[in-house]
């Protein structure tokens, strides 16, 4: 019997996998047999991830793009569909937090930036990818949005505001495909210990106070939203689509 969490001979492109969450999900995937695309905006880092997964046995390539800019979106599918063939798979994990502070000290420069490459960039991703996916009977989109979509901040607000967004263009877009068996989910973390919310975790007393507040005592490892991930895009999802599922060690429920 095939396993169910099996993606054996899917394509999968992750945007921002040169670190973090993206990394992590891309790993997982490439372990559970998917031929995996890096993207980052960088092609070094793009690289030396990709090669690591090559070496580990698996099916890997870098494709730099940055997901601000329409034409290298476009340029991302072409060439994946140019070395894997088309996607079966779409992370749309790549984000931009340019600011913190409240919404009455932002700029419109900057809400501007962070709608477009956090919500607008994923709609273009799906639009250049979700009809291949029905073309070849189906596929999964997983967006990683953000417990910030899901209550106030006064530290993030518009980020949070895009990762809201990100729930509603899901939820819309899943009701649109699913009649040709395109799943579209969000995955909701709280926080990880990555590069880009490193704001949040590297001061000791503000992560002490965060451990004290989360259930199980800690902040997430990335390697723990990559398998809620690979899940989401795997079959034993099938059944799924349209939701927000939160892994974030209990701070929702706390």
């Amino acid at each position: 019997m095939t396993s169910p969490f099996s993606l054996k001979d899917k394509v999968a492109i992750v945007t921002g996998s040169s670190r973090g969450i993206g990394k992590a999900s891309a790993e997982v995937m490439a372990r559970l047999g998917a031929k995996v695309v890096i993207s980052s905006r960088k092609a070094e880092p793009c690289e030396e991830v990709a090669k690591s997964i090559r070496d580990e046995g698996f099916e890997a390539v870098a494709i730099p793009c940055n997901i601000s800019r329409k034409e290298e979106i476009e340029a991302l599918v072409a060439k994946t569909r140019s070395r894997f063939g088309p996607p079966d798979i779409l992370v749309c994990n790549a984000a931009v937090n340019p600011v913190y502070g409240p919404l009455s000290e932002i700029t419109d420069e900057a809400f501007d930036k962070i709608m477009s490459s956090n919500v607008k960039s994923n709609l273009w991703l799906c639009h250049l990818t979700m009809p291949d996916m029905a073309a070849r009977g189906g596929g999964s989109v997983v967006i990683v949005s953000s417990i910030a979509g899901l209550r106030a901040s006064e530290n993030i607000a518009a980020y949070g505001i895009s990762k809201s967004a990100d729930f509603g263009l899901a939820r819309n877009l899943a009701a649109e495909w699913g009649p040709k068996n395109v799943r579209v989910n969000c995955v909701a973390p709280g926080l990880v210990k990555t590069d880009f919310a490193r704001a949040l975790w590297e001061n000791p007393s503000a992560l002490e106070y965060r451990n004290k507040r989360t259930p199980l005592r800690r902040i997430g490892e990335p390697e723990e939203i990559g398998t809620v991930v690979a899940f989401l895009a795997s079959p034993a999802a099938s059944f799924i689509t349209g939701e927000i599922v939160v892994a974030d060690g209990g701070v929702m429920i706390s």
